[in-house]
């Protein structure tokens, strides 16, 4: 195996699916025709590519000459190659989901929604049966338009997993992104513990300022609505986001396009994913920020949020290898975008934006908020690790393990239609979970180094641009050794949260 060309060519694919991705997903493209760049490309995902990748990794790991680089390098090459060959093989079914997504019509009470625009018209709705109606229609489209793809797709994937020598896809990431979910599970069952005392009191405030119940009378369809808090908008005026947004960098001595290298795109359009999200289609020169306008709170947090990864992949290394620049470990990077998010719940940025919170009522809600969807995601993990282990249970029993696990972490009554939606390729859940507290400890190394308004000193930005030129060449538990010499757990989090 060449491995330079197989380097290159995984370059110019990950440049093809990021463009293909951006097009479609913003709004701009109804088609995702990512099934012909997959057959373009179908030489890298190839069960002899894996093999040949493989046979690599055990002979770097075996021999005591080989540069400590060469093998990480090597690793996260047989990554890539893997979850190709698993993408390559449900590409059809990424296809149908993406197209059928876009096309799907939902009648809620006689109006017409858009599916992915139904999410964003919940989030507004300040009725509860109307939110309640429009969450019952999108599950039963959900269930009956979009399950059977994803059914189809997870089944697939479990039967190539198996074929490629791995016992289930829990083992197959484990050995190849290093994570130890096991001991991930034993943290996130711990922060459950430590939290379940304080959450309905914590939540309490703020559920009773946006939907005016308390968490035993909350509704999962409430959920949208009270993220949104929309009676908030006043604080966050959508005349001032970009403006917010530029002084910020600003004060970090960074500016929005990083020197023409980030497309910033928060134009509301029919057919854009009402998920902001951030593609780097070739770290550092081409990198595409896109954000939905929902209104708020919510519209400022998500441009931080994708904005802390824009600034991340346009300030990398040009000369660093290909596998730092896209690949490597995602919790380095969802760090960073953390980082940049939490300002929106930092009473110190929030009165240099100009936004009042005498009474406290905005940190409590972003404090309340952060704590739904850490337990969320700790629920998630649980789900995904009986759904993902070597003996998966069948599809109605899955459903009600998603189901339980959610609604004991969150305290409301979860759906089970969104089971199979609710996975993220390799683990992702892990990768966020793991990202919440690097950042707790980033943001602490900051405030130590530059004091508690770090985002109003260049120097801090220069010392971010010194992490963000590494690309994601470390894990996120090797960068917090080499910051501080701590070691990465949840723990964090329930200091941080004040629990």
């Amino acid at each position: 195996m060449d491995l330079d060309a197989y380097r290159q060519q995984a370059e110019a694919f990950v440049a093809e699916l990021g463009d293909e991705y951006h097009a479609h997903y913003a709004g701009l493209r109804r088609e995702f025709a990512v099934d012909a760049i997959y057959a373009r490309h179908r030489a890298l995902f190839s069960f002899e590519a894996v093999a040949g990748l493989r046979e690599r990794v055990a002979a770097a790991a075996a021999a005591a000459g080989v540069r400590d680089d060469e093998a990480r390098r090597l690793r996260m090459l047989l990554d890539f190659a893997v979850e190709g060959c698993l993408g390559q093989a449900t590409a059809a079914e990424a296809e149908a989901l993406a197209r059928r997504e876009a096309s799907l019509r939902l009648d809620v009470g006689g109006s017409v929604l858009g599916f992915r625009e139904s999410s964003v018209a919940q989030a507004n709705e300040p009725d509860r049966e109307r939110r309640a109606a429009i969450e019952a229609a999108r599950l039963e489209a959900t269930e009956s338009e979009l399950n059977p793809l994803h059914r189809a797709a997870l089944e697939r994937t479990r039967a190539l997993v198996t074929e490629l020598g791995w016992p289930s896809y829990r083992a197959m990431c484990e050995e190849l992104k290093g994570y130890d979910l096991g001991a991930l599970g034993r943290s996130t069952d711990a922060f459950l513990d430590a939290t379940a005392a304080a959450y309905p009191d914590v939540l309490a405030p703020a559920l009773q300022r946006t939907v005016g119940s308390g968490l035993d009378g909350l509704l999962r369809s409430d959920l949208p609505w009270f993220f949104r808090a929309r009676d908030d908008d006043r604080a966050f005026p959508a005349a001032r986001l970009l403006a917010s947004y530029t002084a910020t960098l600003d004060g970090l001595g960074l500016s929005t396009d990083a020197g023409g290298r980030i497309a910033l795109d928060v134009e509301a359009r029919p057919g854009k994913s009402p998920r902001a999200f951030c593609v780097a289609v070739r770290a550092p020169q081409d990198v595409r920020l896109v954000v939905a306008p929902v209104g708020g709170r919510d519209d400022y947090a998500a441009l931080l949020h994708e904005g802390g990864h824009a600034q991340h992949f346009a300030h990398m290394e040009t000369t660093l290898p290909f596998e730092y620049r896209q690949l490597g470990d995602n919790a380095i990077t969802e760090a960073f975008a953390f980082l940049f998010d939490h300002l929106a719940e930092d009473p110190r940025w929030l009165a240099l934006r100009g936004v009042a919170d005498a009474d406290g009522g905005l940190a409590r809600h972003a404090r309340a908020a952060r704590l739904v969807y850490l337990r969320r995601y700790c629920g998630k993990l649980a789900y995904e690790l009986t759904a993902h282990g070597e003996a998966p249970p069948g599809d109605a029993l899955l459903a009600d393990v998603y189901a339980r696990s959610l609604s004991e972490a969150v305290g409301v009554a979860w759906p089970a239609a969104n089971h199979l939606a609710d996975m993220d390729s390799g683990f992702y859940v892990a990768a966020y979970l793991r990202a919440w507290a690097l950042e707790t400890h980033l943001r602490r190394w900051l405030t130590d180094r530059f004091g508690p308004d770090w985002f109003t000193v260049p120097e801090a930005g220069a010392a971010l641009r010194s992490l963000w030129a590494e690309g994601q060449r470390l894990s996120a538990e090797e960068l917090l050794a080499s910051l501080t010499g701590e070691q990465l757990d949840l723990d964090v989090l329930v200091a941080d949260l004040g629990i």
